[in-house]
């Protein structure tokens, strides 16, 4: 590992983990800016995530989009990123994300059943 400190700070773990609670603060402490990356591609797309996936183009297309957004946040500088939850997943995404530090969260299940409700 160098001594070179992060620009910017990648988030990732299961859907309710955390990570855009996390996120907000973690950036406010830091004096960067906050992204939660499925925010961004709803607010792009105009319709929830669930929609998205239901009604408009499936999970190819989310995942298109998904890796089409993390280009664009991981390419920022002071940065703090929410992902969403399958990101990982894809090996793009996961060089993309090796742009900068990244942390996972992880919670219960129990806790993250509770969040879902």
């Amino acid at each position: 590992m160098t001594d070179k400190k992060p620009t910017s700070i990648f988030l990732i773990g299961m859907m309710a983990s955390g990570k855009s609670t996390v996120g907000r603060r973690l950036a406010e402490r830091l004096g960067w800016a906050f992204y939660d990356a499925d925010r961004e591609i709803e607010t792009r797309c105009g319709v929830p995530i669930s929609l998205f996936f239901l009604k408009k183009e499936g999970e190819a297309g989310f995942r298109a989009r998904e890796t089409q957004m993390l280009a664009e946040l991981t390419a920022k500088d002071r940065v703090v990123v929410a992902t969403g939850g399958g990101a990982p997943m894809f090996e793009i995404n996961r060089k993309l994300l090796a742009r900068g530090l990244v942390i996972q969260l992880a919670s219960s299940v129990s806790d993250i059943i509770e969040r879902t409700r």
